[in-house]
């Protein structure tokens, strides 16, 4: 199944224009074939094509349906973007295949980078999306400071990973299964000690992530799987 990405479909009845390119120049598809469609906000459509046009394939509907996501809660990770932004990259691929309904971006005392475009990770959010063959597209916010971050309203539990030698539960003991999440995660230097004190006064949990020392991307993507497991527990 191929998968093709037109959020505004019940507005606009064409395909984007490089959906368009790759349904018609490089898939070869003509009118009167049918093709499936992702909107990004859950709901996946068939449509028809009319007009094989290689920039404005048009399109009419045939059915529609709501996508069932196999988790129910929301989560959310919060990340001090790497140095090195493929790295980051992975870490996008990765949490949109594993499942993940937001990805913020933060920016804390020892970021290793301050700040970073967020046009070519929208791009992987897509194409990852289309790959694990979802219609949800999961939101991605711009670089925040932390504590503009942390006074934000969240429903249900937030946690801090960090690496300070505090006595602190595993995130897998901490988290009540099925509750929406948000975890914060930091850079390669960590959190500073403020910004730990100041996110557990706004309602955060130190958590640890296990023994194992983490890169910032791994810690993120192992922190995003834990839910996902404790949750498929019977």
């Amino acid at each position: 199944m191929i998968l093709f990405y037109a959020p505004d479909i019940l507005t606009c009845s064409e395909l984007p224009e490089l959906e368009s390119q790759h349904c018609i120049r490089v898939l070869r598809k003509q009118a009167g074939d049918v093709i499936d469609i992702a909107d990004g906000k859950g709901t996946f459509y068939k449509a028809l094509i009319t007009d094989a046009h290689p920039k404005h394939c048009k399109i009419n509907i045939i059915e529609s349906g709501k996508e069932v996501l196999p988790w129910n809660s929301r989560i959310e990770i919060a990340i001090a973007p790497t140095k090195n932004p493929e790295r980051m990259e992975w870490f996008v691929e990765k949490a949109v295949e594993t499942g993940i309904n937001k990805i913020s971006l933060l920016k804390t005392r020892y970021s290793e980078r301050k700040e970073m475009k967020t046009e070519r990770l929208r791009k992987i959010l897509i194409a990852a999306m289309k790959q694990s063959l979802r219609a949800s597209l999961p939101e991605l916010q711009e670089t925040t400071g932390f504590e503009e971050f942390i006074r934000q309203m969240f429903d249900g539990q937030k946690f801090i990973a960090h690496c300070y030698p505090e006595k602190k539960l595993l995130l897998s003991h901490l988290y009540n299964r099925g509750e929406n999440v948000l975890i914060l995660i930091g850079p390669e230097g960590d959190f500073c000690s403020e910004e730990i004190y100041w996110a557990e006064k706004n309602g955060f949990q130190s958590v640890s992530l296990g023994e194992s020392r983490l890169r910032t991307e791994t810690a993120a993507l192992i922190a995003c799987q834990t839910i996902h497991i404790l949750n498929q527990l019977p």
